[in-house]
């Protein structure tokens, strides 16, 4: 281990807490922070690295195992941080690297695992290389290390292929060059803030393995990958062929997405990783076609862990949920890697929410729907997926029961994708507003100053202070849920169910002495007790004679007695 990397030993002292039990992730509960909807220290309206840093010992009296932190890097905030100018730097509005490193050990103080975004497939139009692109003109080398090219055309006024962006319009832009003619298109997937890196430039690929090892110095226990099936193109950047390419997202492999080519990146990447002490990981959000395809991701020389984006878009329906769940357990298994299990992000409507509203309308919706059925499904799928074999993803908020926050004005809407036509619907601002502390005060205790989304009316009565101490409050069910995890040895790492005979619309599988029973149905169902109930999402009667009843939208915990 080179000098650089021993030294860490030294920053991290306190890290030891939090290393000593090996392959941790493997059955983690990580919990995810959107810094700017957390918790604002500064009374500006929006949440900071010093606020994630004073709610820490909330998240572990919660009971999760490590903390994912969405961007907090130097941006100019096109795309919520998710354009980065500098990798290496705090943007202001978070606080500074002094704030990054304090949060880091009072997290390793408390026994909790910090994971950072990293954004690898696109830079900000801000960052030095980019300007410097634009600046020195045609023939610049800088413009190797992104993806610029002539346009088509009699006078190149067509872009270079027929991709589109993510957000929608074209995936091209065209630049005004240094002596003000029209010139060059540069390529990004997404807004035109965020132009796409060429990982084919070598000068790419060293930047990045310093970036990692920048973060793995000050602390970081690991990496959530951005965007990790973009970042290689096919060769010749070919045509597509088609228009709404955004319905084939999911379906087909796209020459912009999920290319073989990425995964020599993350052996590389992993080399770096392995240099370093305290288990530390990898997980990539990775879009694929297939489970099968996400696997490729996982295997033992790449990265640990990937999102089950699969499992999220599938519908509360007892069928439909089994098959995901064998699907994603085969496929993991030959890999050695942990399944993932997630229902809320970011990126998409609240699960409370989702399960509102009948099946189909997608993840992205703004219709309230049946709030009461909402929260009674997403309170029952959260414990399914905490018996689940793996590690799950909480998203913050969820464990107060939000819903997505539908009826934001479009004037206040940030989302860029909403502003730009046939891309995503651009409804991520619903899930972002920044969630309730206590009852009453400024912005419900978020921060003294308001806050950046407006929070709707009656947020106080899902905040942590009105929920704490409350039985049956989802919060109550949530520090349950977690406590009752970890203390029983049947949960937690594994690769296999063993599936139960249960009524139509019942889950029922066994995981050594403990037993879930999921109703998925509109209404109760008589089943056999399995032992003593655990814990329920809902109320669940077990007669003298050994049946219980389950209520519809209801899950149940068992042990064998």
């Amino acid at each position: 281990m080179s000098q650089q990397h021993s030294a860490d030993s030294a920053p991290n002292s306190a890290h030891a807490a939090v290393a000593d039990r090996r392959d941790w992730w493997r059955d983690a509960v990580i919990y995810q922070v959107y810094p700017r909807s957390f918790a604002d220290s500064n009374g500006d309206g929006m949440g900071d690295l010093a606020g994630v840093r004073s709610r820490l010992p909330y998240l572990r009296d919660l009971g999760v195992d490590a903390v994912w932190l969405s961007p907090f890097y130097a941006s100019p905030q096109a795309d919520a941080g998710y354009d980065v100018a500098d990798y290496r730097a705090v943007d202001p509005m978070f606080g500074g690297l002094l704030d990054a490193d304090a949060l880091i050990r009072d997290a390793h103080e408390l026994g909790l695992r910090i994971i950072v975004d990293l954004v690898p497939n696109h830079s900000s139009d801000q960052h030095e290389w980019f300007r410097r692109a634009l600046a020195e003109g045609p023939g610049s080398p800088l413009r190797e290390r992104y993806h610029f090219r002539a346009g088509k055309g009699e006078s190149g006024e067509l872009p270079p292929n027929d991709w589109e962006s993510i957000f929608g319009g074209p995936a091209w832009t065209r630049v005004t060059e240094p002596d003000g003619t029209p010139g060059e298109w540069y390529l990004h997937l997404f807004a035109p803030e965020q132009p796409d890196f060429d990982w084919d430039h070598p000068a790419v690929g060293d930047e990045f393995r310093s970036v990692l090892r920048f973060w793995l110095d000050m602390g970081v226990d690991g990496f959530r990958i951005d965007v990790a099936h973009g970042l290689v193109k096919a060769e010749g950047l070919p045509d597509l062929g088609s228009h709404e390419q955004l319905k084939l997202l999911g379906n087909d492999v796209m020459p912009f997405f999920d290319q073989d080519g990425v995964h020599e990146i993350y052996r590389q990447w992993r080399i770096v990783l392995d240099e370093y002490s305290g288990d530390r990981i990898f997980v990539a959000e990775a879009w694929t076609p297939t489970i099968e395809r996400t696997a490729n991701y996982v295997r033992p020389d790449e990265l640990h862990q990937a999102f089950n984006f699969q499992y999220l878009s599938t519908h509360w329906d007892a069928e439909e949920l089994r098959s995901c769940i064998d699907r994603t357990l085969d496929a993991m298994r030959p890999v050695g890697a942990p399944a993932t299990w997630v229902l809320s992000n970011h990126d998409v409507t609240r699960h409370a929410t989702r399960f509102a509203n009948p099946a189909g309308l997608g993840t992205q919706i703004r219709i309230a729907g049946d709030r009461e059925l909402g929260l009674r499904r997403a309170r029952a799928a959260t414990l399914l997926m905490l018996a689940l074999p793996g590690s799950a993803y909480l998203y913050q908020g969820e464990e107060l029961g939000l819903p997505d926050v539908v009826d934001l004005p479009d004037e206040v809407r940030q989302d860029p994708a909403y502003h730009r036509g046939a891309g995503q619907d651009g409804f991520r601002d619903g899930c972002r507003v920044p969630i309730p502390w206590h009852r009453d005060g400024s912005s419900y205790g978020f921060g003294s100053g308001g806050s950046w989304l407006p929070q709707p009316a009656g947020w106080g009565e899902l905040s942590v202070e009105a929920q704490t101490g409350v039985t049956g409050s989802t919060l109550e069910l949530y520090r349950s849920a977690l406590a009752v995890r970890s203390e029983q040895p049947d949960l937690g790492a594994g690769d296999r169910v063993e599936w139960l005979p249960a009524p139509a619309g019942v889950l029922a599988f066994r995981r050594g002495a403990f037993v879930c029973t999921a109703n998925t149905g509109s209404e109760a169902v008589t089943v056999g007790a399995y032992g003593r109930v655990l814990l329920a999402s809902g109320e669940v009667a077990v007669s003298d004679g050994g049946e219980a009843k389950l209520p519809a939208d209801a899950t149940v915990w068992w042990i064998a007695d």
